[in-house]
């Protein structure tokens, strides 16, 4: 029998629990990821439970609006579902999250490996944050992670790192593949990418236990996406259906600056699904509403007030392939070689 460890607990109380309840409760999770459980795991798990327990419960409440859509993309890939988790330790479920090095959406992807699995990134769209297309493209590189190491743990931990750094601490360690007997041969970082993922597993589905309560977003949780094959301003349908703008932006973060440039071929748009009847009935009224204030008489996007720079393959140039010494950054390459640092982190991914 289960012992309640947490029964007539006050709300405002955080548990305490011994080790040995951390190893029941995760080998009862569900899995077929290797959950182990040791002082680091511990560590992490506190992290979550007591540290950080207001963005925990707020994580919690946005993943009853992303873990559902997230699954059905995984399951169709025949991945774990439980992979799903590793959305909290890339972005804390946040699609707009944008890391120091330029990593972007949910999944966190650079501009390289986005356009390696057709994720669409230019001035008015950024499928890096589109929750959909940004998992379809995270579970395709879990299915090459997996076809290179068969192995979850070193899936998780070659997507934090990339393969060559596992491949690496693989050799240097002899050829052995468990992740905890290669762990001090790889990069600081993702040794606790890992512990990382088993507590975020942990906790999702132990935070009750640990006095944790969901705090659910003000995004509507059912929605439902139409093509629009026109170009559209956000603040267009958000005017005529009286839909909050935040709202609208919130459930499709991929349009960077709330136009769909639609009329160059077909995009979603995702809206709270009581109003998807309405959208279809008022349609022509929703395109034509200030239209003249977005877009020119053709319909084409009037020039954004923003610019954005996406750095492209040098021209009228020798490639130059320098090899890393210890001590060296991208600041010192780029001022040494006279070109961006930004171009140096596009050319290697």
């Amino acid at each position: 029998m289960k012992a309640d460890y947490n029964s007539n607990l006050d709300s405002s109380v955080i548990p305490e629990f011994p080790d040995s309840v951390y190893i029941e409760r995760l080998q009862n999770i569900p899995s077929i990821i290797d959950l182990s459980y040791n002082k680091i795991v511990r560590n992490y798990i506190h992290v979550y439970t007591k540290q950080r327990r207001e963005s925990v419960e707020t994580m919690i409440g946005m993943s009853d609006y992303y873990f559902p859509k997230i699954e059905e993309i995984f399951e169709s890939y025949g991945l774990p579902t439980e992979l799903k988790y590793m959305a909290i330790i890339e972005s804390a479920l946040n699609p707009r999250a944008v890391s120091r090095v330029g990593a972007t959406g949910m999944w966190q992807f650079m501009y390289g490996t986005a356009r390696m699995y057709d994720l669409t990134v230019n001035s008015y769209v950024d499928e890096r944050r589109d929750p959909i297309k940004s998992a379809h493209a995270a579970a395709l590189f879990m299915k090459d992670l997996y076809a290179m190491f068969n192995d979850w743990t070193l899936v998780i931990a070659a997507y934090n790192c990339g393969p060559g750094n596992v491949n690496k601490a693989i050799r240097r360690s002899g050829g052995k593949r468990d992740f905890w007997e290669i762990y001090y041969r790889l990069p600081r970082e993702t040794r606790g990418y890992v512990p990382a993922y088993i507590a975020a597993t942990y906790t999702f589905n132990y935070y009750s236990e640990h006095n944790l309560n969901p705090r659910y977003p003000e995004i509507p949780i059912a929605t439902d996406t139409i093509m629009v094959s026109d170009n559209l301003h956000l603040k267009q349908v958000s005017e005529v259906l009286d839909i909050p703008l935040k709202a609208l932006r919130d459930l499709n973060p991929q349009y960077k600056i709330d136009i769909i440039p639609a009329k160059a071929g077909r995009y979603p748009i995702t809206i709270p699904i009581e109003y998807t009847g309405k959208f279809i009935e008022l349609q022509d009224s929703i395109f034509a509403f200030k239209d003249s204030i977005y877009f020119n008489a053709d319909n084409s996007i009037k020039n954004p007030q923003h610019s954005y720079y996406v750095p492209q393959a040098p021209t009228n140039r020798d490639k130059l392939i320098y090899t890393v010494k210890s001590g060296d950054n991208l600041g010192y390459i780029s001022e040494w070689y006279h070109v961006r640092t930004s171009d140096i982190r596009y050319w290697n991914n």
